[in-house]
């Protein structure tokens, strides 16, 4: 093989392995904020309705659909959601998050 077909590989399979680096930390960043923003709403609606009766009421019905994954969605929980989300429009979490939220109230 030759000198220069040894460099120009050599090269490739470095620009390769940053790529892939960078790639991995962009797509870190990406997940890290995404957990970070997700913790601070659910904060931020944990102090919310901390005294909030129709959000108390769900609890049993939070700990029946974070247990079952999703499955089990009683009727308590069901208005908890309705009533939060109008409450607070710019809320961008899903039912599984907001079910452990209300959970750590």
């Amino acid at each position: 093989m030759s000198r220069k077909y040894l460099i120009g590989t050599a090269l490739l399979l470095g620009l390769a392995g940053t790529a892939h680096a960078t790639s991995f930390v962009v797509t870190t960043d990406a997940v890290v904020r995404a957990f970070a923003s997700s913790t601070d709403a659910t904060s931020d609606l944990s102090s919310s309705f901390r005294d909030d009766k129709i959000v108390q009421a769900a609890r049993d019905d939070a700990a029946s659909f974070v247990g079952s994954q999703g499955a089990i969605r009683g009727a308590k929980l069901e208005s908890a959601f309705m009533h939060i989300r109008s409450n607070m429009p710019s809320l961008q979490v899903s039912d599984a998050q907001l079910a452990q939220a209300i959970l750590a109230i």
